[in-house]
């Protein structure tokens, strides 16, 4: 009897991160101070001993069952820049920018190319965040996890001067609220969507015809649409800090929709006032809500409807931040104000 017969095989642990080591390498930064195969990441902290009162900010996240998506279509390259993309920008939400990533695989057997096409994704998420991945764990779990599947989650950390964490302590009626356009679903309510959809766990010919059902207003396929990588909002949110713009207060746009997310931005006192029709909401969120006779007040509780993230600022200086997003590539509106009121949001 040996480790093998009982279903961990060390030598494709050691395969997987000799495949892997090419992606992680691209991903450093000049603070690194260890090599893949350590006990542990060392990252220098002397960059930053100008700043006034350096403080750290930390995240964790996973992608939740949106991997059954992967598993479903066999496709493992993208859900690592959702992973890096979850942790990322509650960082960058909090006025925060990425130093580092940590991620960590359970899967029920290690398949090294699988493994491989996995952290190639989360090298590419840290590449958008400029994070580097200066360690993980890979975890082979017979018994626990079924042969194909796996887990995906990370942890992330970066810096801020303690003034500039974003609080909404400043926040007052009359302020603007900025949205940044989401890529997609991004990486919540997949157990609605799955639903909607009739997606079970299972490889066979009804999930596939699902996911490979070409939309005509999707301009591609359900599966396609659905995998699309969580956007990462850190290079926005600086070039918007960059143009001159100060923003009080952010709100990923995650799990719970705007409903959960939106006050979790406000002080007492504020209250958010998002108009719906204020920008276009992608045509995914449509089909799922007709498919899936959901309703409107459940999509808005549950997906992001098209927007990642809400910025509250200075009324005036809403414009120049639109411009600013606009240069990198990321589409932003005003969506709504800020009044006085009971500490919520309301969508009309």
């Amino acid at each position: 009897m040996d480790y093998k017969n009982a279903g961990v095989d060390i030598e494709a642990g050691y395969q997987s991160v000799e495949l892997m080591k090419k992606h992680v390498q691209s991903t450093m930064r000049p603070e690194v101070l260890t090599n893949l195969g350590g006990f542990s990441g060392a990252f220098s902290m002397e960059a930053f001993k100008n700043m006034e009162k350096p403080t750290l900010v930390s995240g964790t996240d996973g992608v939740g069952t949106k991997l059954k998506l992967a598993f479903l279509m066999d496709r493992h390259d993208t859900v690592g820049i959702d992973c890096v993309a979850m942790c990322v920008n509650d960082i960058a939400c909090a006025g925060g920018e990425p130093l580092f990533f940590l991620d960590y695989i359970a899967c029920g057997k290690n398949y090294p190319d699988k493994i491989e096409s996995i952290v190639s994704g989360v090298a590419e998420g840290c590449r958008q965040a400029g994070a580097a991945l200066i360690g993980g764990e890979t975890a082979e779990m017979p018994g626990f996890y079924p042969q194909d599947e796996y887990d995906l989650a990370g942890f992330a950390v970066g810096v801020a001067e303690e003034k500039d964490i974003l609080t909404g302590r400043d926040l007052k009626a009359g302020d603007a609220l900025v949205g940044l356009a989401s890529s997609g679903v991004h990486s919540n309510g997949f157990s609605l969507v799955r639903q909607i959809f009739d997606l079970n766990q299972e490889k066979n010919a009804d999930n596939k015809k699902a996911l490979d059902t070409y939309y005509p207003q999707l301009g591609q396929t359900l599966g396609e649409t659905l995998l699309v990588p969580t956007r990462i909002y850190v290079r926005t949110l600086r070039q918007i800090r960059e143009a001159g713009v100060t923003i009080k207060a952010c709100s990923h746009i995650t799990g719970g929709g705007f409903y959960e997310n939106v006050p979790r931005m406000l002080v007492d006192g504020v209250h958010a006032q998002i108009r719906k029709d204020s920008y276009p909401v992608p045509e995914i969120f449509r089909l799922m809500a007709e498919k899936g006779n959901v309703s409107e007040q459940m999509m808005y509780n549950t997906f992001n409807m098209g927007i990642g993230m809400v910025l509250a600022m200075d009324a005036e200086q809403a414009a120049k931040a639109v411009e600013a997003a606009a240069e990198t590539g990321v589409q932003a509106w005003v969506i709504g104000e800020v009044s006085q009121g009971e500490k919520g949001v309301t969508l009309c």
